[in-house]
């Protein structure tokens, strides 16, 4: 009773006050201590001269590193030597193996313009003019492709950048785009996915079990000058069951 009592005191008095990080979460500073060593053994390598004097000296393990993802495509280059003769008696070379290694790269996003060309036609006759239709788009009016708007909500749901931060990578790229914009393209598109919302809801019904989870939330009460309890709910699937995996978010007033 006592370890657990004293277990209990100090857990109060020097345990994490916020459930912002969880039991298992990593150090903050493991990534950047991790980083300073990697670049403390490259400079080790750098200067290491006996490396450089004894070419059959055995590579440095690889252990632990995972195979790339077949599903990525492959861009090959092929690195042949300078003469197809042999550099000490001079007689042809004769191809009997090869030697494969990859590395993982990225693309950054890039923006591009779709440009949309509607060409008017005349009747000199029925004195008329006849063009295509405008092509439908999320947001009349707008701007932002499909592409772009996916990839704002994506960063900003998903990767849980802020507005500004986007603000300041389309910046790099010379493209203008304010957070008040993308504000009004999130709030539209929110709109304009409710149908595949009350879709996915409709789905996860369907399963003999639903998962759910809720948050109280302090509302402000307009005209009261005080706040409400609300809740913000969220509904999963059941992992056990087939189908696709469903989380639904639901904020609600009471």
């Amino acid at each position: 009773a006592l370890t657990m009592e004293l277990a209990y005191l100090r857990r109060n008095l020097f345990g994490k006050k916020s459930e912002s990080l969880s039991t298992s979460h990593p150090d903050l500073f493991e990534e950047t201590l991790q980083s300073d060593l990697a670049a403390v053994h490259a400079e080790i390598e750098q200067i290491d001269l006996s490396a450089k004097a004894d070419p059959a000296k055995a590579p440095r393990s690889r252990s632990g590193r995972q195979p790339l993802p077949d599903h990525l495509p492959r861009i090959e280059h092929r690195h042949e030597p300078e003469s197809g003769q042999c550099s000490q008696c001079g007689h042809n070379l004769v191809k009997i193996s090869e030697d494969v290694s990859e590395q993982l790269d990225v693309e950054p996003a890039k923006f591009f313009v779709h440009r949309h060309i509607r060409p008017q036609y005349a009747c000199k006759t029925c004195e008329t003019v006849t063009a295509a239709p405008i092509p439908s788009a999320i947001i009349d009016g707008g701007m932002a492709a499909p592409g772009l708007l996916s990839w704002v909500l994506t960063s900003k749901y998903l990767n849980h950048l802020p507005l500004y931060r986007l603000e300041q990578i389309a910046a790099r790229e010379q493209v203008t785009l304010s957070r008040s914009t993308m504000a009004e393209w999130v709030g539209r598109s929110g709109v304009a996915l409710q149908p595949l919302v009350d879709r996915l809801t409709w789905h996860l019904l369907q399963g003999n079990t639903l998962h759910a989870d809720e948050t109280p939330v302090a509302q402000l009460d307009p005209g009261k000058g005080k706040t409400r309890k609300a809740y913000l709910w969220a509904y999963r699937s059941n992992d056990l069951e087939p189908g696709p995996r469903i989380i639904i978010f639901d904020y609600q007033a009471g």
